[in-house]
């Protein structure tokens, strides 16, 4: 990677080149982000996961930006105009935009008005007039008349006039394709209001009406915050609003007009009139819909990253989300006319049994529907009870409470978002070949209470409803950023080797879908892995693969205790050593905090092994294995709410965060339809709601208002 790209992403990201040159060393070589971020600290200077990848994303987009830049150089070398002086511009630039604007003069395009007057044989009159070497345009134009002989057999214009029109054409063309122009104009329309505004359409359809408060709208778009950004552009996408800056041609008109006398020097009398028309016709005809279109687009890409910011802040903290743990659950899946799904679940999720019960109405089964459940929590002995979020939820945690639970057995309400998306996938089918799909959402309902993380990366993040704005932004990008959260969530918990799914596996550094199929079929061919090492027999599990996931794999009850850690085998022989010279074994020292702190960490930086790396098995040590996520924690709603026009303005109510965007957040209160906390509600201004809410935490909130007609509820954090 060239020094010019590597400095940029430094200076980009506010960190040292020589981190990012390590990093790109790394990749190269096939490291993975996890990988990187928990095991090679000394050569990151201490990057986090977010910051290696946009480290990667960054090498990524400036690897494209130098083939791109080759096919340029190549296109305008075969047109025999390639100079040194607009080699070094392409070579040495580093942003795709300014290398499009060089390219632009030698870019093919479809036949123009300047292609037109060019092949009319008008391009030297234009050439006379770019370059201020003609005092009388007209004089000059009547050799461009049809019949002249200074034609060289090209056709010509009809008069005087249509030969001055077809050179402002050309000049037009000429102005709109120089860098220079086109920056400044950037520079200038970034600075200027968005203009939103209703098109019939909109007024006849009622589709529109979530759109109506920007029927009507203006605000300079470097201050429009992002979703309101994409929200106009998706109405427009959809016909309902017209969108456009708000230019002011005659200002530009004069910017553009003082940028060719800068490169070109000042016409004067009629020469200056031709100019200057030549400038309006370009920025009416070509400058300002393109560059206005660019600008807005620059916009947009602003926009789609800090959407995708959200969602995948969203995404991390929903996959680590308290787990309740192995136990045996029982999953509702609840529902009214059609009954609640029930399924039994042992402590590794399997599935024991399943039923429908129907305590709602029309049937109103309740004490059938009693006996039943009370019947099925004594015989798979349940210690834990999971009931989807939506229709009924609140009717079957009523229903719940007349049951006589177990000691120590809980209720808890999960969301059910994506359970339907993944009941019919065929990952369900694979799992649960000879049940439907109701019993395969219940059987998710109660693997996500047992352990989220394990249970939600076989759906795809986009069905898990908490992003915004998902179908708008860019898919590329948005694919990238959630399995990179995916993979960073994954290998910070760790995953047990001998029981994870192979969904689970594939997001473990270094394996993927093939390689954690090969790693299921070879436990289930030789059973339970015994050691790390073990993974070295696995088809096609390599020792590079070995060196980017063994970290990451838990080996629970393995011979060396170290197989259960974070602590990666390449590591082991530090541990020994420290070990030894405390006089114990490797085994009395892993889980001995005691034994931990009288380690001097210096004493064992040598080589590529430094302070970081020492430190971080240190911590290891002291909790082996450790689980990063936080305990789960009961939760009720209030019980006197049911319906909408229960509410009061002034209210304070409990209620759980489903989603968080760059305007607020929205709380579940037990009804159908989620209030929303508004970012001004939040108790500070301009504050990033995911810094004070999380995904899924339990709140107290006070009901501003209600609108029953759209079913809005507006709250506030208390």
């Amino acid at each position: 990677m060239k020094d010019l790209y590597i400095n940029k992403i430094a200076a980009d990201l506010g960190v040292k080149s020589w981190q990012v040159e390590n990093c790109a060393d790394m990749f190269a070589d096939g490291g993975t982000i996890p990988f990187i971020s928990r095991y090679r600290k000394e050569k990151t200077g201490g990057m986090d996961d977010a910051t290696l990848a946009e480290v990667k994303h960054l090498l990524d987009v400036f690897d494209e930006l130098e083939k791109r830049k080759a096919t340029i150089l190549a296109t305008i070398a075969e047109a025999g105009a390639l100079t040194e002086e607009l080699r070094g511009k392409i070579e040495n630039s580093v942003s795709p935009t300014e290398v499009e604007d060089l390219y632009l003069p030698w870019k093919p395009r479809r036949r123009t008005r300047a292609t037109v007057a060019k092949e009319l044989g008008l391009e030297p009159l234009a050439d006379l007039m770019w370059n201020l070497r003609t005092r009388d345009p007209e004089a000059s134009a009547a050799a461009y008349v049809h019949g002249s002989p200074s034609l060289n057999g090209k056709q010509g214009a009809e008069d005087v006039e249509s030969a001055l029109a077809g050179a402002r054409d050309i000049i037009a063309e000429r102005l709109s394709d120089t860098a220079v122009i086109r920056q400044n104009l950037r520079a200038v329309f970034r600075a200027r209001r968005l203009e939103a505004r209703a098109t019939r359409a909109a007024r006849d359809n009622p589709d529109a009406a979530k759109y109506r408060s920007y029927f009507d709208f203006t605000m300079p778009l470097d201050r429009l915050p992002s979703h309101n950004l994409l929200a106009i552009l998706r109405a427009e996408n959809e016909g309902f609003l017209s969108v456009c800056l708000d230019t002011d041609a005659e200002k530009c008109g004069k910017k553009i007009y003082y940028d060719f006398c800068q490169a070109q020097g000042y016409p004067s009398g009629r020469l200056a009139d031709q100019i200057r028309e030549a400038v309006d016709d370009s920025f009416k005809r070509l400058l300002e819909p393109s560059v206005s279109s660019e600008v807005i687009r620059e916009a947009k890409e602003r926009a789609d990253i800090e959407s995708i910011r959200v969602f995948g802040e969203n995404l991390r903290q929903l996959l680590l989300q308290a787990p309740v743990g192995q136990k045996r659950t029982m999953a509702i899946d609840p529902g009214f006319r059609n009954g609640c799904k029930i399924a039994c679940l042992d402590e590794q999720g399997g599935l024991l049994y399943h039923t429908i019960i129907y305590p709602h109405p029309p049937q109103n089964e309740k004490v059938k529907a009693l006996i039943a459940v009370q019947g099925m929590l004594e015989k798979y002995r349940i210690q834990a009870v999971a009931i989807g979020n939506g229709t009924a939820s609140r009717e079957t945690e009523e229903f719940m409470r007349k049951v006589t639970l177990p000691e120590g057995c809980k209720v808890w309400t999960v969301s059910e978002d994506g359970a339907s998306i993944y009941s019919a996938s065929e990952i369900a089918r694979e799992e649960f070949p000879d049940e439907d799909v109701t019993v395969r959402g219940a059987v998710s309902i109660g693997r996500r209470l047992m352990d989220p993380l394990s249970e939600l990366v076989k759906i795809d993040p986009k069905n898990l409803g908490i992003g915004q704005y998902q179908h708008d932004v860019d898919q590329t990008l948005l694919r990238e950023t959630l399995d990179n959260t995916v993979e960073s969530c994954v290998n910070a918990v760790g995953v047990n080797l001998n029981t994870a799914s192979p969904y689970l596996l594939s997001y473990v550094a270094g394996i993927g879908p093939s390689l954690a199929g090969n790693i299921v079929s070879w436990r289930a061919q030789n059973g339970a892995f015994r050691s790390r090492s073990d993974l070295l027999k696995v088809s096609r599990l390599g020792p590079k693969a070995f060196e980017q996931c063994a970290g990451f794999l838990r080996i629970r009850g393995a011979a060396n205790p170290l197989d259960a850690s974070a602590v990666h085998p390449e590591s082991y022989h530090i541990v020994d050593a420290m070990a030894r010279s405390l006089g114990v074994r490797t085994q009395e020292l892993v889980g001995n905090a005691q034994l931990c702190d009288r380690i001097k960490p210096e004493e064992f930086v040598s080589g590529d092994v430094g302070l970081p790396t020492v430190n971080d098995i240190l911590k290891e040590l002291r909790k082996p294995g450790l689980d990063p996520r936080e305990q789960a924690s009961e939760f009720s709603f209030d019980e006197s709410i049911h319906d909408i026009a229960d509410l009061v303005p002034g209210m304070e109510l409990p209620g759980i965060v489903t989603n968080i965007t760059a305007f607020g957040a929205f709380v579940d209160i037990g009804l159908h339809d989620n209030g929303l906390v508004h970012v001004s509600q939040m108790g500070r201004r301009g504050v990033d709601p995911s810094k004070i809410v999380k995904l899924h935490q339990h709140v107290r909130v006070q009901v501003l208002s209600v609108d029953l007609e759209r079913e809005r509820i507006s709250l506030k954090l208390v």
